[in-house]
């Protein structure tokens, strides 16, 4: 299944240096926001024991950005993954790339482990 979520704001990068209560709302925010697009777009719970997910990043613009900061990034939107799954996510494994071209989302395409 393929799932295509919203760049995560730059509040949940890393290296930016929040209030913890602002980043506890960014968090929380994209978390929800990510909850309803994976709803909207159908995503339901499944009957897995592990997963492969692999997430591909199509930044907003040309800036070069770190794969690591961008795996954190995202972590919100995958907590929202997990709860729309149903499934843990230390089942998962996951792999990671950044596309050439730009767009200002991620593209999360998700398969059962056997």
């Amino acid at each position: 299944m393929k799932i295509k979520l919203s760049w995560p704001p730059k509040e949940l990068n890393p290296n930016a240096r929040l209030h913890h209560h602002a980043l506890a709302r960014a968090k929380a925010n994209y978390r929800a926001a990510c909850g309803w697009e994976m709803k909207a777009q159908g995503i339901r719970q499944m009957d897995a024991s592990a997963l492969h997910v692999s997430l591909t990043f199509y930044p907003p613009n040309r800036i070069r950005r770190d794969l690591d900061n961008m795996l954190s990034s995202m972590k919100a939107g995958l907590d929202a993954l997990s709860d729309a799954l149903g499934v843990d996510d230390s089942l998962w494994s996951i792999t990671i790339t950044k596309a050439n071209e730009t767009g200002g989302y991620v593209l999360i395409e998700v398969e059962q482990k056997s």
